[in-house]
This record gives structure tokens, C-alpha cells and sequence, in this order.
């Protein structure tokens, strides 16, 4: 347990921290968000002791571990497994441990070949996780995990997510990916304008209540200075007037004592929508019979692959990582020639091209306007500013240099470049990677919004759940087209490199990987078929239930919040009109309103529950068919 209390920081005149506090209990799992820069790493560093609050008190128990993933690589062990070993707790009963180690190694991608090989072999990714192994294997008090999903690919990430559901200590990560957040997480903190708020539920439940209570200080505001103006020209019209001179000092001194509410300062999102170039053919590109390999000698990375792609497909190119997902994108996008087969671009075909390499290839010493403006048909520097603008370099940022952006700064610039061109396909590659939530927000809705092809390469399930509707499956050994959604996809079997992943995520199911395989040989798989449909089918009516139960209240939540609208607003018509018996009914309705509005976010929080825990059996009794 770690208490927080009046804490404070800034640096020079940037006040990241101001007064707050908040109190850590055993067992939570809390998920912190707030945008790129401001202050979520720096409260690691301050729970860890490696940075110093200006003032304030973090109380730390005597003996509390706390455990980090750290970036930093500092290897001793001559391979992976022993490696791994180090992150152990020191115990008196001498046990050997080590197949915890070797199912967390599993569950992250490592496979038993890797056990023995020098980490410092490792590609810079795969050390990481090595680290990420260390942190689980620990036994830490509590971890704090900063963008833990860096480096995974999808099939580790959903093993990492049924490990830290079990997880039984405290847990604090900072990730931009929402939709893993809330499905670990128990609690949800946020950083907003220097200040920390709490909250039990997931991310939607506190960005809602952050909406509601700051559309209620805005309407609250303008209301006081409504009023404020009317008690000042009340005092400068009768200023003069010796008759009213008691009333003239009483209203003064009622609005020296009123403390002015300042208006909210607006927060930049990223906001922006692709541009679409028009396509009256089929296929924008087609892809027969793809195989590619570096080398004569190299194993193929695609073999016999082939797609054709429509005007309006959302294609998701998923698999684990360094299986060649990337590899398709460059062949398909003409960066690389097929070793054999072909690729057919339609000459009309425009092409918007969001690669991993391509942030590299800014030019350090451009600035973000003439990033902008490099890629203009023509040179117009009020078109560029605009686009500047969109991805969040206002005014003088947008004279920046590139060397000097962050990760997620010259992201939005990649993006900005897309933005200034036609184009009537879409080629994303991991294009979430240094984006926080709110910008991962808007890029979804561009794609939605865009009326031409998407092709994306993403690790991430709300990404796939949200946009695709065909996948490319780099999956057990081969690739291969997917006609179907993501969901679809995991109802009809899911991944097949799942199976190898470690069988528990509580660290117990590599010692036994051979018995359960052996069992597994005599198991009927037309009963194992029809297991899986009849728990699908009993899945789709309980948590459909749940979800109409869940939708029914958010509707009652909007038309409450809505009422709440017209309310304060007819407040302000009545306040305006001096109108005491409409102020007292109206201010009395929007109590009630407000009351409603508390309870039902606490039965919605309390649905949600219910909708992760079912959802979690679910996919835990599926899971176990997958093992058979």
C-alpha cells in the first residue's frame, strides 16, 4: 500500500503536479492515463526514488518491493533461462523455480531453443521481454509497468493479459492501448490539469465523469459572470448616488469576497481525417502467388500468398512479430520485389504509405513546417500551417526541428505528411506505436471515416475489433486470408502459435506441457467442436444480456445529461430574469439529475464488472479447448 499526499513538481514554469494525492490498496490494479507529457513517468520515477517531488509525502511501507520494467539492458547470465532465473526471490526453502521462469519465457514469445542462447544475442525487442520475464518472475509488492505491450506481438499480448488478471499484488501501468487496460486493470487513475483522480472502473468511466463535471463548471461559470456583470453595473450606475451608497459598498465587498471562476483552457486532440482520392475500379491491388525471402539461402518469409484488394476492404495483417508482416507491407507497397508471383497495382491507385521505417526518413534538420511542405504539390505555406495545425504544431511548434520531436512527435508528423496527398489506399504499419489514447481515438474514426482501402499492420485487439473486416494471418508457420472480422477469427479457432505459449498464466503449466499434449491426443474433436459451439452460443446470450443492460443505462445516463443541458440553460434565462421560484425549481432538478446520473454510473461500474468477469470465463473455458 503507498499513500500519496500533497504532492507538487514542476519544472521551471511547466507546474506538472499540484497538490495531489491518492491512496494505493492492496490488490488494485491501476491503469494511469493523461497525454504525452504530462507526468505519468515522472510519477514512476518519484514512487521509485529516482526523481524528488518539490514538496509533498509518498509513504512507502517498510519491506515494500517494487518492481519495474526497466529499459535499461544489463545482462550476467550466460543464457535466457539463467537469465531469467535472477529475477526469482531469494527463499528459504530452496525449491526450484525454474519452471515459472520457463512459462512466463514461453508466454512472451521465447521458445525453447532460446533458453539456452546468450541474451546478449537477443534481438534489442526480445531483450526487452527478457527484462519484462525478470519483472513477472519477481514477486515484487508492486509493479509498475510503462508501456509493458512495447516489443509484443498479439499472441504474447493476450498471454500478458491473462497473466496480470491473476496477478494477486498492486499493479500500476501506463500503456496507450485502452482497450488492454481496461481488460487488466481494477481501478483507473488519471492525470488532468495537474491533478490525479481515482477512480474504480475503466478509462471510459473516468473520461466521462471528467466531460460531465467540466460542461457543468462551464455553464456554472458563465452563469457567475453573468451575475458578476449585473452586480457591476448595478455598482456603476448607482455609484454616485448617496441613497444607495450602503447598497453600492454591499455588493462590492459580496464580489471581492466571490472568488472569478477562470475559464477552462482548451485541451489540443488530434483531429483529422484522411484525404480520399476517388476509384470507380474493383481492385486496387492485386497480389498472386507472393513468396519473398532476403536471400537464395534465407527461408521464405511468404510463400504462395495471394489477396486482392477492393476500394473499400479494411485488411488487418496480424501475427507475431519478425514473421513478416512488415516484410508484406513493403512488398505489396513496391518497396521490395517478390521473390516469385506478382503484384498488380491499378493505375489509378494512390497510395498513402505509413511504414516503421519511414519515421527515419524525416530529415532531422527540416522543421515540421517544411516536413509538411516537402510533400505539397505546390509550395502554399497556409496549407502546410493548417496541416501543422490538425496534428497539434500551432503556431511557432510548427517550426520545431525534427531532431528535437519525440517518438510520438514525429509520428504526427508522418501522418501529417499522409494527410496532404489523395489517396485511395492506406498502408499503416504499427502506425499507434508513440500515439496516447486520445490520438489512437481519432485515428480510428479517420479510418472509419475514409472512403478508400485500409490495410493495417497492428498488435492491437481494440484496433482489430474496432476497423478490420478481412486479416492477412501469419500463424502457424504459413500466411493466409481470413474473410471474416477479428472476432470471427478467434470464435473459429484463434491462434494457432497460442498453444505454445505457456499453458497457465500463473506460471504452473510448462512442467506439465508433455502429460497435457499426451491426454490431449485422445480427445474427441467433434465433441471438443461441439463444446466450442455451444459455449459460443451461451456466451453470445449471457453477454448479450449483460450488454443490453449496460447500453439501456448509458441511454438513460445521455438523456439525463442532456436534461441537464436544457436545465442550465433555462437556470441562465431564469437567472437573468430574476426569476426565484423557476431558480429554486430548476437548481432542485438538476440535484436530482446529477444524483440519478452518480447512481447509475455506480450500477454501470458494477455491469461492467460483471460483463469482464463472464467475459473472462468464457474466454477461459474456450482457452482450455484450445489446449485439448
Amino acid at each position: 500500500m503507498i499513500q500519496v499526499s500533497n504532492l507538487e513538481k514542476a519544472y521551471g514554469q511547466q507546474v506538472i503536479f499540484d497538490a495531489v494525492g491518492f491512496t494505493l490498496n492492496a490488490g488494485e490494479r491501476i491503469g494511469l492515463v493523461g497525454r504525452n507529457g504530462h507526468g505519468k513517468t515522472t510519477l514512476f520515477r518519484m514512487i521509485l526514488g529516482e526523481e524528488h517531488p518539490d514538496s509533498g509525502i509518498i509513504s512507502i511501507p517498510n519491506g515494500y518491493s517494487i518492481g519495474h520494467l526497466s529499459q535499461h539492458i544489463h545482462f550476467t547470465g550466460a543464457t535466457v533461462l539463467e537469465e531469467g532465473c535472477l529475477g526469482l526471490k531469494a527463499g528459504d526453502d530452496g525449491r526450484d523455480e525454474t519452471y515459472r521462469v520457463e512459462a512466463v519465457l514461453m508466454g512472451l514469445g521465447f521458445g525453447p531453443d532460446d533458453f539456452t542462447r546468450n541474451p546478449l544475442e537477443l534481438s534489442g525487442g526480445y531483450q526487452i521481454r527478457l527484462n519484462l520475464a525478470k519483472l513477472l518472475v519477481s514477486g515484487a509488492n508492486l509493479l509498475l509497468l510503462d508501456e509493458p505491450t512495447n516489443y509484443l506481438d498479439i499472441v504474447s499480448i493476450r498471454w500478458l493479459t491473462q497473466f496480470l488478471r491473476n496477478w494477486k499484488q498492486e499493479l500500476i501501468m501506463i500503456t496507450h492501448d485502452r482497450d488492454f487496460m481496461d481488460s487488466v486493470t481494477t481501478h483507473t487513475m488519471g492525470i488532468h490539469r495537474c491533478r490525479i483522480r481515482k477512480i474504480a472502473g475503466p478509462t471510459g468511466k473516468l473520461y466521462q465523469q471528467i466531460i460531465m463535471e467540466e460542461e457543468v463548471y462551464e455553464k456554472t461559470r458563465i452563469n457567475e459572470e453573468n451575475k458578476r456583470k449585473e452586480v457591476e453595473q448595478f455598482i456603476n450606475r448607482f455609484r454616485a448616488q448617496a441613497t444607495r451608497a450602503r447598497a453600492v459598498q454591499s455588493k462590492v465587498k459580496a464580489l471581492q469576497k466571490k472568488e472569478k471562476l477562470e475559464k477552462i483552457s482548451e485541451e489540443k486532440t488530434l483531429d483529422f481525417s484522411f484525404n480520399a482520392a476517388p476509384f470507380s475500379g474493383r481492385w486496387l491491388l492485386e497480389a498472386e502467388d507472393v513468396s519473398f525471402s532476403f536471400s537464395a539461402q534465407a527461408p521464405s518469409l511468404i510463400a504462395g500468398f495471394s489477396l486482392a484488394a477492393g476500394k473499400e476492404d479494411r485488411i488487418a495483417v496480424i501475427g507475431k512479430n519478425g514473421k513478416g508482416k512488415s516484410t508484406l507491407l513493403n512488398v505489396l507497397a513496391g518497396e521490395l520485389a517478390p521473390t516469385k508471383g506478382s503484384v498488380v497495382r491499378n493505375p489509378k491507385l494512390k497510395l498513402a504509405y505509413f511504414g516503421q521505417t519511414n519515421i527515419q526518413r524525416l530529415n532531422s534538420k527540416n522543421t515540421v513546417e517544411e516536413e509538411i511542405l516537402d510533400v505539397l504539390p505546390e509550395y502554399n505555406r497556409t496549407a502546410a500551417r493548417s496541416i501543422c495545425g490538425i496534428m497539434m504544431f500551432e503556431g511557432d511548434k510548427a517550426l520545431k526541428k525534427i531532431d528535437v520531436l519525440s517518438g510520438g512527435e514525429r509520428s504526427r508528423v508522418l501522418l501529417g505528411k499522409i494527410l496532404v496527398s489523395p489517396a485511395n489506399l492506406l498502408m499503416l504499419d504499427e502506425p499507434t506505436n508513440h500515439l496516447d489514447m486520445e490520438s489512437i481515438d481519432s485515428l480510428i474514426e479517420a479510418i472509419g471515416a475514409f472512403s478508400g482501402a485500409v490495410i493495417i499492420v497492428t498488435h492491437s485487439e481494440m484496433i482489430l475489433h474496432a476497423v478490420a473486416t478481412r486479416l492477412v494471418v501469419f500463424d502457424d508457420g504459413k500466411v493466409s486470408v481470413f474473410e471474416g472480422s477479428y472476432q470471427d477469427f478467434l470464435d473459429r479457432g484463434g491462434w494457432k502459435d497460442e498453444d505454445t505459449a505457456g499453458e497457465r498464466s500463473d506460471g504452473t503449466g510448462v512442467g506439465n506441457d508433455n502429460r497435457n499434449k499426451s491426454a490431449g491426443r485422445n480427445v474427441n474433436k467433434k465433441d471438443v467442436k461441439r463444446t466450442r459451439a455451444e459455449l459460443i452460443n451461451s456466451r453470445s446470450k449471457a453477454l448479450g444480456a449483460l450488454q443490453a443492460k449496460i447500453a439501456g443505462i448509458e441511454d438513460m445516463i445521455m438523456n439525463l445529461e442532456q436534461q441537464i443541458d436544457e436545465d442550465n440553460n433555462a437556470l441562465l434565462d431564469a437567472s437573468v430574469k430574476s426569476d426565484g421560484q423557476a431558480i429554486k425549481e430548476l437548481s432542485k432538478a438538476l440535484q436530482e439529475s446529477k444524483k440519478r446520473i452518480d447512481t447509475l454510473f455506480d450500477e454501470l461500474a458494477v455491469l461492467t464488472d460483471e460483463l469482464d468477469a463472464r467475459s473472462r470465463e468464457f474466454e477461459e473455458k474456450l482457452n482450455g479447448l484450445n489446449l485439448q
